[in-house]
């Protein structure tokens, strides 16, 4: 039987507020345990929520990101259980009037196709606070920093159908939110992680399958690696006569694997009512255009208006526009160099492989896009080869050099394209290899063009890298021909 994979993703952003949703507690990351929980976070007798506003406008502001319909009027609800990081025994939510409606993203496959992945709602919520199991010698500490931080939960519906398609909408969300500046996305602190749902079902069919449900992954690639195993998991156990239960699951990425937390409650059992200590929210039109004219330029406006305006790529448009910093990076690369594709290449090719070996953000790039700029733009006036360019950015990068101009002069990199020079080295270069201009002479036409390789080797040598190479290939192939 051929098997069809239904997913949809309840991915939980920590909003970029530096107080709480609903108290002035500091949301700062790595403090020490317990020392930004205030009373309204513990929940203590007498203490009121205060909604904040900050909060309200980010939410407002992916839901207009994101096509959404935004209501006039959302409500906040209790979410009761008990657990021993809630210490008010109930979570403040949004179950019946979110306050972000029915939306859409557009995700880009690894082929360049594109599809739309449908927004169910979006909602604010108070996270909780975080137990803590190693330290503890068999016992579990509670620490309460987290409790109140503002998360806006957005859920999808279940429109994707295999792993690449859930990375990908998890990697348009996350692209949405910091281009948007509502959150830094940073998935190792936890301001960023998801539930993913996965049920299969015979192809054809069009009921879903029963769903587990994958709690707090909180990395692209472990979200396809959680799906893949789950996927594998459910399909063997309907085929070996058993069935799929409803439940949340854990990934354990040591054993790639996910294993059973609980059967999963169903709403009624949270007890949701109203919140009777918050208002409701009501917006205006005047609100959400105030809000609307704030949006900056998002991902797949930038990344249609670098194929459209600047002639990239679909792949280099994509990769370029992906995060709002190697955008930005990219585009003043560009504005200094004045050639698209070439300022791209150098940005995804010299600059990210650097970042990647040195573990660096673009943010933190010892090479600035003014000096990247300057390398590219060296080049292109033909001042440097393409392998000096490369001692220009390593010097750069190393901190030698504050501009590719003052590089260029202190390693003596300048190209040279004076012929006479040229030709110099070449007439040396041939009265030096007698043997190879002999072999030259007697190859076939069609295998010259490999042979002078050698030649155009040897004059780069003599010119420590500074010749023009089209010029050495231009001029060795005449010279050479004239010997024939």
């Amino acid at each position: 039987m051929q098997w069809e994979t239904v997913i949809g993703l309840e991915v939980h952003v920590q909003l970029a507020t530096r107080s709480k949703i609903f108290s002035g507690a500091s949301t700062a990351f790595g403090a020490e345990p317990n020392t930004q929980a205030c009373a309204v976070d513990l929940g203590l007798p007498g203490v009121l929520p205060v909604l904040n506003e900050q909060a309200v406008a980010m939410a407002v502001q992916f839901g207009l990101a994101v096509h959404a319909e935004i209501p006039e009027v959302s409500v906040f609800d209790r979410k009761n259980y008990f657990y021993p990081d809630l210490p008010k025994g109930y979570q403040t939510s949004q179950m019946y009037h979110p306050i972000v409606g029915a939306g859409e993203v557009e995700i880009t496959l690894d082929d360049d196709t594109t599809k739309r992945i449908r927004i169910h709602h979006a909602h604010l919520e108070e996270d909780a606070g975080k137990s803590l199991h190693e330290d503890f010698h068999g016992m579990t500490g509670i620490d309460l920093n987290r409790a109140g931080t503002p998360l806006l939960e957005i859920v999808s519906e279940p429109d994707m159908r295999n792993a690449k398609e859930a990375a990908a909408y998890l990697k348009a969300i996350h692209s949405i939110v910091t281009y948007l500046g509502i959150s830094d996305g940073n998935m190792a602190e936890g301001s960023m992680r998801c539930d993913v749902n996965v049920s299969v079902r015979p192809k054809g069919q069009e009921a879903f399958g029963t769903r587990a449900e994958i709690k707090n992954v909180n990395s692209f690639r472990f979200v396809e690696r959680a799906i893949a195993f789950e996927v594998e998991r459910q399909i063997e156990l309907i085929e070996d006569g058993g069935s799929v239960v409803q439940e949340t699951r854990l990934y354990d990425p040591e054993r790639d694997e996910t294993r059973s937390m609980r059967t999963k409650e169903e709403a009624n059992d949270y007890r949701y009512f109203p919140c009777p200590d918050l208002l409701p929210v009501v917006l205006d039109e005047a609100y959400l255009e105030h809000l609307r004219s704030q949006l900056p330029e998002l991902p797949a406006d930038k990344r249609a208006r670098f194929q459209d305006a600047l002639g990239l790529s679909a792949y280099d448009a994509s990769v370029l526009s992906a995060s709002r910093e190697m955008a930005e990076f990219f585009e003043e690369v560009h504005r200094v160099c004045g050639d698209a594709k070439q300022a791209a290449n150098w940005v995804q090719g010299e600059l990210s492989g650097a970042l990647n070996r040195e573990n660096l953000s673009t943010q933190n790039s010892p090479v600035s896009a003014q000096q990247l700029g300057e390398v590219v733009r060296r080049v292109l006036d033909g001042t440097i080869n393409g392998k000096a360019a490369k001692q220009v950015f390593q010097a750069l990068w190393n901190g030698q050099g504050e501009s590719a101009d003052a590089i260029i002069d202190a390693k003596g990199l300048k190209q040279v394209t004076d012929t006479g020079a040229i030709e110099a080295m070449i007439d040396q270069v041939i009265a030096e290899s007698p043997a190879q201009v002999a072999q030259y002479r007697d190859s076939e036409p069609d295998k010259r063009g490999k042979m002078i390789g050698y030649f155009v080797g040897q004059v780069m040598k003599a010119s420590r890298g500074t010749a023009n190479p089209q010029q050495v290939n231009d001029l060795l192939k005449t010279k050479l021909d004239a010997l024939l």
